[in-house]
């Protein structure tokens, strides 16, 4: 090998490694995928309205039994958290407050993301029914009286990662 076509080979090593380097640093950086406390997977999600978009962390009930406790036994949930309770198939939904020590607003989600109904500020540990006989892909729960806050309305969009 002529010594600069060495120069050239030796170059072009310390270049791929370095990038292999750098690609293995960004690799360890890179975000795992966020748990709760409760076990649930966390997800960004958006409202869109005519004020704007507000953005939130909620956690994904996606099973029976997840969907079951939901947000039961919670003694706070912070402003911009909540829980999303997304349907395989859209269908109609009702939803208590068994055990459920703070209130929510609850907003039915139809499957082109639209708000089709927000029950506000529902009463703690009520088991009266609060749903909507229309079909929805989901339920997002939020700290009582947040919709209010931010203008959220039914009509709206919602968006999670699916």
């Amino acid at each position: 090998m002529k010594p600069r076509s060495f120069l050239v080979a030796l170059g072009l090593a310390a270049a791929l490694i370095g990038c292999r380097a750098e690609h293995a640093a960004n690799a360890s950086q890179a975000p795992a995928a966020r748990t709760a406390p409760s076990g649930l997977d966390l997800v960004p999600l958006e409202i869109r309205t005519q004020a704007g978009v507000h953005r939130f962390t909620v956690e994904v009930a996606r099973t029976p039994d997840e969907q079951a406790r939901g947000l039961m036994y919670r003694e706070r949930l912070g402003p911009d958290e909540g829980m999303i309770f997304p349907f395989p198939v859209p269908r109609p939904a009702s939803f208590w407050m068994r055990n459920t020590y703070i209130p929510l607003d609850m907003l039915f989600v139809r499957a082109d993301g639209t708000i089709a109904l927000i029950a506000a500020n529902t009463v703690p540990l009520s088991e009266e029914s609060v749903g909507t006989s229309e079909p929805v892909a989901a339920v997002l729960e939020l700290r009582g009286g947040r919709a209010a806050e931010l203008g959220i309305t039914e009509g709206d969009t919602v968006t999670w990662p699916r």
